[in-house]
């Protein structure tokens, strides 16, 4: 298991407004279930690109920047700062 757990923000590179929240410790091996098409959300606007990344020590504080990046206010933060 990874020391780290990550926030990351994916965006396809064919639709530039559209973008994809998730959370994981290996991500490299989730971007390529994304690209593979093994992720029913993010099958159809493949291929998908790594838009910002964030490592956590603490998967539940990461799981908790997860959700808030799922809400108004932290899409509002995201697309200020990512």
């Amino acid at each position: 298991m990874s020391a780290f757990s990550y926030v990351y923000m994916l965006q396809p590179e064919i639709v530039a407004k559209a973008h994809y929240v998730g959370l994981t410790d290996d991500l490299g091996s989730r971007l390529a279930e994304h690209n593979a098409g093994r992720v029913s959300h993010t099958s159809k606007l493949r291929p998908w690109r790594i838009k910002t990344a964030v490592a956590f020590t603490n998967r539940s504080r990461a799981a908790a920047f997860e959700r808030y990046l799922k809400t108004s206010s932290g899409r509002a933060f995201a697309g200020k700062h990512f």
